[in-house]
C-alpha cells in the first residue's frame, strides 16, 4: 500500500478511536515527562547515597590527579575523593580526562560531576564552581634551566629581567604573573605541566611556574631541570598559598556539605595518610586547621 493510501484509510477512523488514541498518546506523554523530569531532579549527593556511578573530571596533573592505564584515576586528590565517595556510598566511578581549561566548562555542560583536578579555591571560580574546604596547602616553585642561568628566585625577577613565562592556562599563576606586573606578550599559557616543562626545557621560556609537587615532580624525571631555590613567593596576594579542593556544580550544596562533614575527620588522618603517601602528599602541605572554603572565596 503506498504511503497516500494509508493516510486516506486512517482519515475515515471513527472520531472517538481518534480521541481515545490522542488520550492515550497524552497520558504516554506525561508519563514519560514525569520520569525524565524525576531523573532530572535527583541531586547528586542521592546518586551517590544510591550506589550510582559518579563521573569525576580531571586533566593530567601529577601528583594531583592524572590518568593511568585505561584511564585510572591517579594521584592524591582522587584517591581522597575515592575514599569519600565510598564512605558516603558508592565506590563506582567514571574518570573523564579533559584539559584544565576545560574542567569548569566541562562541569557546566554536565560532562561530569565532580572536577577531581586539585583546583586551587578563587573568588573568581567561585562564582562559577562550589568548593569543598581545602585538601591541601601549595605555595608554589618556579621551574627553570639547570643552574639557573637567570638567576630567578621570584616573580619580581621574572618581571624586571623582562623574562618570558610559561604557566598553564587557567591556573593561578597567570593572575599572580599579571597582578605582579609581567607583561602579557611575556606570559606563555600552555595546555599543562608537560607543556610546561617543554617549553621551559626547550628554551621557549626562560621560567615556568606551577605548583609546588607538579614543579618537584618534573625535575624529579629530568636532570636538564631545577626548582628555583631559594624561593621568595609574591607577598600579600590572595593567590598565595594556593589551597586546593574538590569542585562541584553550584546546585549541588548538599553533596558538597556531606563531603566536608567527611573531610573533619579524614584531612590528616592514618586513613588518608594510607591513600596518599604514594603521591609525595606530606604534613607539610595540609591544609591550616579552621581555613574553610567560604573564607577563601571572599579573599
Amino acid at each position: 500500500m503506498c504511503e497516500r493510501s494509508k493516510g486516506a484509510r486512517s482519515s475515515n477512523l471513527p472520531k472517538r478511536g481518534i480521541l481515545k488514541g490522542l488520550a492515550a498518546l497524552g497520558i504516554a506523554a506525561m508519563t514519560v515527562g514525569f520520569v525524565v523530569g524525576s531523573a532530572a531532579a535527583q541531586s547528586l549527593l542521592d546518586k551517590i547515597k544510591n550506589g550510582e556511578t559518579i563521573r569525576i573530571g580531571f586533566s593530567n596533573e601529577i601528583p594531583w590527579a592524572y590518568p593511568g592505564k585505561d584511564n585510572e584515576p591517579l594521584g592524591y586528590v582522587n584517591a581522597m575523593t575515592l575514599d569519600i565517595l565510598k564512605k558516603l556510598g558508592t565506590t563506582k566511578v567514571e574518570p573523564v580526562v579533559a584539559e584544565w581549561g576545560s574542567l569548569i566548562p566541562g562541569l557546566h555542560a554536565g560532562r561530569f560531576d565532580i572536577i577531581t583536578g586539585g583546583m586551587n579555591i578563587l573568588p573568581e571560580r567561585c562564582r562559577n564552581v562550589l568548593f569543598t574546604d581545602p585538601i591541601d596547602r601549595d605555595p608554589g616553585a618556579l621551574l627553570v634551566r639547570k643552574g639557573n642561568p637567570k638567576n630567578v628566585h621570584s616573580f619580581d625577577d621574572v618581571r624586571d629581567k623582562g623574562l618570558t613565562f610559561v604557566t598553564g592556562t587557567g591556573w593561578a599563576s597567570v593572575a599572580i604573573a599579571q597582578k605582579i606586573g609581567i607583561a602579557d606578550d611575556k606570559i606563555l599559557q600552555v595546555a599543562g605541566t608537560p607543556e610546561v616543562q617543554q617549553a621551559v626545557k626547550t628554551g621557549r621560556a626562560d621560567v615556568g611556574s606551577g605548583a609546588y609537587y607538579s614543579m618537584k615532580s618534573l625535575v624529579a624525571k629530568d636532570d636538564t631541570l631545577e626548582v628555583a631555590d631559594p624561593y621568595t613567593p609574591p607577598q600579600n596576594m590572595k593567590e598565595i598559598p594556593g589551597y586546593a579542593a574538590i569542585a562541584f556544580p553550584l546546585d549541588q550544596q548538599a553533596a558538597v556539605d556531606a563531603f566536608n562533614a567527611v573531610l573533619k575527620d579524614y584531612i590528616g588522618s592514618d586513613e588518608m595518610t594510607k591513600s596518599v603517601v604514594k603521591y609525595g602528599y606530606t604534613k607539610a602541605t595540609l591544609p591550616d586547621k579552621g581555613v574553610t572554603a567560604t573564607q577563601l572565596c571572599k579573599r
